[in-house]
């Protein structure tokens, strides 16, 4: 892409795709998926796309995503009209449309038709996952458990050694409500594996999601907290129990609260609970980022 007479804006968009596209695809076959946030096709087709891409990851195949908001300079470039618009690139240069396939077996056939006639390199070097882990990570901020597992699942499968994507896995079977399958990834850690500092944030959300009430029990525990506004440990338990049940927001709340209310009760319980609640969900997390401020407003003034 050439990029002479370009302003500073746009000569980074080519520097972006010169790094997330064009080297890659010069010893694999790149699948260039033009999409935008807006776009319904577009959610529907992604899972399909990053499962064929972790099936043939070993083929030498990656998945490349250009947001056509963020990326409307590369998008022009492309001449893409629609979305989902998808191209399979190799050594810099497009080599098929492959906005026609739409499922799993369509997208298989051009893949295994491109793949019989290019050079790709498969197997070495291994495939970088940080893309995929990112991609992850970013599902399941988005509160889809599910798809998120699906995701590190088949990074594990992938890159076995790789911790973050065991520990994603967690996490993620977690926020689907699969707590039995999340504590058996982590039984099945090699010992070595199973020491990475990395998993303190999974099993903190393993233990947290341990008190996940029924919904009687939960109402119960609502009107206890109401009744007794003085009552600590009622209120813990609420606490608890929203959080373990998704209302991390009102969680958080009960929880700033109590601590405004008597910061010292049993040794700190409500702040150490909610510092808690924060390793479950990661340090970096927008959410977190905010809640910590209220309760520095609330330590410090």
């Amino acid at each position: 892409m050439a990029s002479m007479g370009l302003n500073l804006d746009e000569q980074k968009a080519v520097d972006r795709f010169r790094k997330d596209v064009v080297e890659p695809s010069m010893t694999q076959l790149v699948i260039l998926d033009f999409w935008a946030e807006w776009c319904g096709p577009c959610k529907a087709l992604t899972p399909v796309l990053e499962k064929v891409a972790a099936e043939y990851a070993d083929k030498g195949v990656v998945l490349a995503k250009i947001n056509v908001d963020e990326e409307q300079f590369i998008a022009a470039q492309f001449q893409v009209r629609s979305i989902p618009t998808v191209y399979a690139m190799f050594q810099g240069q497009p080599v098929a449309d492959l906005t026609p396939a739409r499922t799993e077996s369509q997208l298989k056939q051009y893949l295994d038709q491109l793949l019989a006639k290019l050079p790709v390199q498969a197997g070495e070097p291994q495939q970088d996952v940080t893309p995929l882990l990112a991609m992850g990570e970013e599902v399941l901020a988005e509160g889809d458990g599910e798809r998120a597992a699906s995701i590190f699942a088949q990074i594990v499968e992938i890159a076995p050694d790789n911790a973050q994507a065991h520990a994603g896995l967690v996490r993620a079977l977690i926020a689907a409500g699969q707590k039995d399958e999340a504590q058996a990834v982590l039984d099945s850690l090699p010992p070595e594996m199973a020491k990475d500092p990395i998993f303190a944030q999974a099993r903190s959300a393993l233990a947290l999601a341990e008190d996940a009430p029924e919904e009687a029990e939960l109402a119960a525990l609502r009107a206890a907290a109401a009744e007794r506004p003085a009552d600590m440990e009622a209120q813990l338990a609420f606490a608890n129990a929203l959080y373990a049940s998704g209302a991390r927001d009102e969680a958080a709340a009960k929880l700033l609260a109590m601590i405004a209310a008597d910061r010292e009760w049993n040794d700190g319980a409500a702040k150490a609970r909610l510092l808690q609640i924060f390793e479950a969900i990661g340090l970096e997390d927008p959410w977190v980022s905010a809640t910590r401020r209220k309760l520095s407003t609330v330590l410090f003034g």
